[in-house]
C-alpha cells in the first residue's frame, strides 16, 4: 500500500492519520522465505514539521511462521512495529534522510517496505522451537523431539575417515598384545 505525502505537504492540515492494509503474504529475503499468518492493520500517523518535513509514527504488529533450526517446525513469531521517524521528503540531490530510506519514493510512503525493513533487522539468528530442541536424526530424518527412533547416530563423518583411521592404527599400535 502507497500512502502519498503531497496532500499533507501542500494542504492546511498539519496531521493526517491513514489506515493501512499492507499486502505482503510472505517475508521473502532472497534466500528464504516466511509466511505471514497474521497481518494486523497498520496505522499511519504523519505530521507535518515544515516545508518537505514530514514526522511519520506506525504502529501495527505481524505473526510469521519461521521454521525451528534444528527440527524445522513451525515456531510462531510476532513482531510489534512502533516507528517514530521525523523525514526531510524533498527530492533534492543529497537527501541523506531519504538515501537511508527505501520506503519512501517521490512523496510515498510504502507501508509493505516499511514492514519488509522493520521485521528483517528483528528476525532471530538462531530460531529454535525450545532450548532443548533434540533436532532431526542424521540417518532417517525423524524429529526427535516427537519419538526416539533408535537410529546409531554415532556414525561417522566419511569426510573424517582419514582422520579416524590413523587413531585406529594409533591405538591398535599401543594396545597390549592379547593373550
Amino acid at each position: 500500500m502507497l500512502i502519498d505525502f503531497r496532500e499533507l505537504l501542500s494542504g492546511s492540515g498539519n496531521e493526517i492519520s491513514y489506515p493501512a492494509n499492507i499486502d505482503m503474504t510472505c517475508l521473502d529475503d532472497g534466500v528464504n522465505s516466511y509466511p505471514v499468518i497474521r497481518k494486523d492493520p497498520f496505522v499511519i500517523q504523519a505530521y507535518k514539521t515544515g516545508k518537505d518535513k514530514v514526522q511519520i509514527q506506525c504502529n501495527g504488529s505481524v505473526i510469521l511462521s519461521i521454521p525451528c533450526d534444528r527440527c524445522l517446525e513451525d515456531v510462531v513469531h510476532r513482531f510489534e512495529i512502533q516507528l517514530n521517524r521525523s523525514l526531510n521528503v524533498s527530492e533534492d540531490e543529497g537527501n541523506q534522510d531519504l538515501d537511508d530510506v527505501n520506503y519512501i519514493k517521490e512523496c510515498h510512503l510504502d507501508v509493505d517496505m516499511l514492514v519488509y525493513e522493520e521485521v528483517s533487522v528483528r528476525l532471530p539468528m538462531k530460531n529454535l522451537c525450545s532450548e532443548d530442541c533434540k533436532g532431526i536424526c542424521p540417518v532417517c530424518g525423524g524429529n526427535r523431539n516427537v519419538t526416539e527412533c533408535g537410529c546409531d547416530d554415532k556414525v561417522p563423518d566419511p569426510r573424517m575417515a582419514d582422520v579416524l583411521s590413523i587413531f585406529d592404527d594409533y591405538c591398535k599400535e599401543s594396545s597390549p598384545p592379547k593373550q
